[in-house]
């Protein structure tokens, strides 16, 4: 992927403001990096790993990147924010450059479970639109690299242990009457996995169907969440519409699967 305009904030006074407030863009990444988020207070010692959305061609930073991690670090959660490349940069097999850039992550954060004070087996990831087609890939595309080796990191597993998917695309094939993606391979190792999305969404409903129906057909504990309303894009940020309350569905999920328990008093 050549790149020759610099890293930039594309947004513009016509893009659409969300929860009354305007949306970071970064287009242009060329150099991939991630950002550690530590709880302030008492961690569980749960990870997430986060990919913001962006049709792999921006990345929304704040709206599905750093306020996701003000909100898990709320809930003594580390977040570990991934800018990967864009554009063109997916969805794998189209172009592989994301899901190595999610892959490296997940060994990285692992590498230095103990520096960041994380339980490694306690590592999931969460994504959104894109974003969410990365974290479902990578919880499909594990076994084996696709990149030459950087160094020790690149041994270490890069299986999530838990995946929470929102608002999903390139999971079902709307030019194939929403047909599961064959590229998303779902087996016996895929984590347990959160879905939601809203029935009005115009990325479509049935990325979310599809996908759970082929974790249900592997045995995978799932959890899936469909609301009315909603929209595509919303982030966190917090309107009249039920949909927008899903963190605290997603809080829930994580104690009921032993991931994220509140830490001792």
């Amino acid at each position: 992927m050549a790149k020759s305009a610099p890293e930039v904030d594309t947004t513009t006074a016509k893009d659409n403001l969300i929860a009354g407030k305007p949306v970071t863009r970064l287009g242009n990444v060329s150099i991939p990096t991630l950002t550690v988020y530590e709880p302030k207070g008492k961690s569980t010692g749960a990870a997430v790993v986060v990919f913001p959305g962006g049709g792999y061609h921006i990345l929304a930073i704040d709206l599905e990147g750093t306020e996701v991690c003000d909100w898990l670090n709320s809930v003594g959660v580390t977040c570990v924010l991934v800018k990967y490349r864009v554009p063109d940069s997916g969805p794998y097999p189209k172009s592989s450059a994301a899901l190595q850039d999610a892959q490296r992550a997940l060994g990285i954060v692992r590498s230095h479970a103990s520096e960041w004070h994380i339980d490694p087996n306690r590592v999931g990831v969460l994504g959104f639109s894109a974003g969410a087609h990365l974290a479902a890939a990578l919880s499909t595309h594990f076994e084996q690299r696709l990149y030459n080796p950087v160094d020790a990191t690149d041994r270490i597993n890069c299986r999530p242990d838990f995946a929470v998917i929102v608002y999903p695309g390139y999971l079902a094939l709307a030019d194939q009457n929403f047909a599961p993606n064959s590229e998303i391979h779902v087996s016996n190792q895929t984590p347990p996995t959160f879905l939601v999305q809203a029935e009005d969404d115009p990325v479509h409903v049935e990325n979310s169907i599809a996908y759970f129906q082929a974790l249900k057909n592997a045995n995978i504990p799932a959890e899936m969440h469909l609301y009315a309303r909603g929209g595509h894009g919303y982030g966190l940020r917090r309107t009249e519409l039920p949909i927008t309350a899903w963190p605290k569905l997603v809080e829930t999920w994580l104690q009921t699967i032993q991931v994220a328990v509140p830490a001792a008093p």
